[in-house]
C-alpha cells in the first residue's frame, strides 16, 4: 500500500504544484493555495470519520450509483476497495501540504533561464520540463529519498485503525497494526520489539539505498 501510494501521491503533488506555478493571477493562486491546504489541517479522526460516511451503504456516494442505475457497493467491507480508499483519501489530505516545499524551490530558479527559453522558442511546457524541472531537482529527489526511507514505517498506522475493520482487515492490515495487535493487545513485548527492529533496519536500508542511487546519477543526496 506504501509503495501504491507513493506513486500516486508523489507525481500528483508535484505536477499540481507545476500547475500552481504556471498560475499568474494572485488572488486565483492564492485561493486555490488555501482550499488545497485546508484538509491538512482537519483531524484524521474527522477525515476518516467523513471518508467512512461518504462510503457508507446509504452515504451520497452509493445514493449516486443507485440514482444511476447501479447496485449499492461496500466500500467499507470489501477488502478489495481498501487500497483505493487509502490512496485517494491519503492524496486529499496531503495535497495542497506536499507542494509547499515545491512551490519555495521554484521561487529561486532565476527568472532570466525562462526569459532566454522564451527567446529560443521553447512554450510553458518545454519551460518546465527544462527549467523549472531541473532547477528544483535537488528538492525532488531530497523529498523522494525520504518517503522511500518511510515506505516500511508505520506513520500511517493510525489512519489504518481508524479505517479496518474485521471484513477488510486481510487487505489492510500493515506492520504498525501488528505490532499494536502483538505488543498493545497481545502482550507479546519481545515478538513486537523484534518486528520494530526489522522496520527499522529495512526503513535504514531503503533510505541508504534511495540516497547512494541519487547521489550517483543526480548529484543529489542527503549525505
Amino acid at each position: 500500500m506504501s509503495i501504491e501510494y507513493l506513486l500516486v501521491r508523489f507525481p500528483v503533488t508535484l505536477i499540481f504544484a507545476l500547475l500552481l506555478n504556471e498560475l499568474r493571477k494572485k488572488w486565483w493562486k492564492k485561493s486555490v493555495q488555501t482550499i488545497s491546504y485546508l484538509p491538512h489541517f482537519i483531524s484524521l479522526v474527522v477525515v476518516c470519520g467523513m471518508v467512512k460516511e461518504l462510503l457508507a451503504a446509504g452515504g451520497p456516494i452509493n445514493q449516486l450509483i443507485q440514482s444511476l442505475g447501479g447496485d449499492k457497493i461496500a466500500f467499507m467491507s470489501e477488502p478489495g476497495w481498501f487500497d483505493a480508499i487509502y490512496i485517494l483519501s491519503g492524496v486529499w489530505q496531503a495535497l495542497g501540504w506536499g507542494t509547499i516545499l515545491y512551490l519555495t524551490a521554484m521561487t529561486g530558479i532565476n527568472t532570466e533561464l525562462y526569459e532566454a527559453a522564451e527567446m529560443d522558442g521553447a512554450g510553458k511546457l518545454q519551460q518546465v520540463l527544462h527549467v523549472t524541472i531541473p532547477g528544483i531537482l535537488p528538492t525532488i529527489m531530497t523529498l523522494l529519498i525520504m518517503d522511500i526511507g518511510g515506505i516500511v514505517t508505520s506513520s500511517n498506522m493510525q489512519k489504518i485503525l481508524l479505517l479496518y475493520n474485521p471484513l477488510n482487515q486481510e487487505r489492510a492490515d500493515i506492520i504498525g497494526t501488528l505490532v499494536y495487535r502483538m505488543g498493545i493487545t497481545g502482550g507479546n513485548f519481545s515478538y513486537a520489539a523484534a518486528v520494530g527492529l526489522f522496520e527499522g533496519v529495512i526503513g535504514l536500508i531503503l533510505v541508504s539505498t534511495a540516497n547512494f542511487l541519487s547521489k550517483k546519477f543526480t548529484e543529489t543526496s542527503l549525505w
